[in-house]
């Protein structure tokens, strides 16, 4: 079983033409990613008692992501964006980050759990970051544990802060993802291979197997004990990026699992990749994130899309009028 524990919220985009809403939250795209490549998650994360809440819980459900936590009395967390005319976009929150009552049931929540993934708002906003920082720390010992900080500095804006939570959270983690731009947040001025690599030297021999940086159009690289290494990002026709870097995550995730890497037991073999092995999960990360950024919305492929995608370009070239 896989673990998704973090925030799902509502996304409202208002633009004069009239007002859309669906749901989003960087943890909850990256369970519904892992789904449809076929790997059996769950997703532990706060919703309420509302409209937004029901479709949170349908959106999950429609993907076959388990959903153990039922609704509480707070609202469903919303993120409103207000568009202008020219496209610039103001946004306003209204999170309600907690989880009451999971800690004591943490033990039954976590049984069975190969890898447990978390970031973004999650592990930044009290009061619930001290409870995912727990439930890291009870899986730990047993699971591959991935953490993508996905930095919103207009939730945490103090950035020393937002390092520490960072920094913790890695000290933990098997599976390292950020994007440039959290890099350049979190370290100003520092070139972002050498936050990597102090990245990579956190938790000693229980830190990071491998630390990945993602660039947008520009590709990913990633950096492990054996070196470094690099994707050029597959050229596609862009609807939006809505949602490619949490599925740049599921890929990565779903990769190592298909390596039968996940478990703490695996470990020590995750932190041997080779340099060739370390590109294969880039390139199969950055081809699902091109299908998401293909298409409007997040709106991650499934295991057979991605698969056709990758057979596609494994196929040799042919010529008009050949056999």
């Amino acid at each position: 079983m896989l673990t998704v524990i973090g925030e799902g919220l509502v996304d409202v985009v208002q633009r004069s033409s009239g007002v859309q809403a669906h749901v989003g939250g960087s943890p909850l795209n990256v369970a519904v990613g892992l789904a449809r490549l076929d790997h059996p998650v769950q997703f532990l994360g706060r919703y309420g008692r509302d409209a937004y809440g029901e479709a949170l819980a349908a959106h999950l459900k429609s993907s076959s992501v388990l959903l153990p936590l039922a609704p509480d009395d707070l609202p469903t967390s919303v993120a409103t964006a207000l568009v202008d005319d020219a496209g610039a976009a103001t946004y306003t929150f209204d999170l309600a980050w907690q989880l009451p009552g999971v800690a004591a049931r943490l033990p039954f929540l976590l049984q069975g759990t190969t890898l447990l993934h978390t970031g973004s708002i999650a592990t930044m906003l009290a009061p619930g970051a001290a409870e995912v920082l727990a439930a890291v720390e009870r899986c730990h010992p047993s699971a591959t544990i991935s953490f993508d900080p996905n930095c919103r500095p207009s939730i945490s804006p103090d950035v020393d802060y937002a390092r520490g939570q960072a920094e913790k959270f890695v000290a933990l983690a098997d599976v390292v993802k950020a994007s440039d731009e959290d890099l350049e947040w979190l370290y100003p001025g520092t070139d972002p291979l050498d936050s990597a690599r102090r990245w990579l030297a956190l938790g000693g021999s229980e830190g990071p197997a491998m630390v990945v940086v993602t660039r947008g159009g520009e590709g990913p690289w990633g950096i492990n004990a054996a070196g470094v290494a690099e994707f050029a990002a597959p050229r596609v026709v862009v609807a939006d990026t809505v949602g490619a870097g949490d599925t740049f995550m599921a890929a990565l995730l779903s990769a190592v699992v298909d390596l039968g890497l996940d478990g703490a037991q695996n470990r020590k073999a995750l932190r041997e990749l080779a340099v060739d092995n370390l590109r294969d999960l880039l390139a199969h990360a950055s081809r699902a994130a091109a299908v998401t950024v293909s298409r409007a919305g997040a709106n991650p492929p499934t295991r057979a899309e991605l698969a056709q995608l990758e057979l596609g370009e494994a196929a040799p070239a042919t010529t008009e009028g050949q056999p």
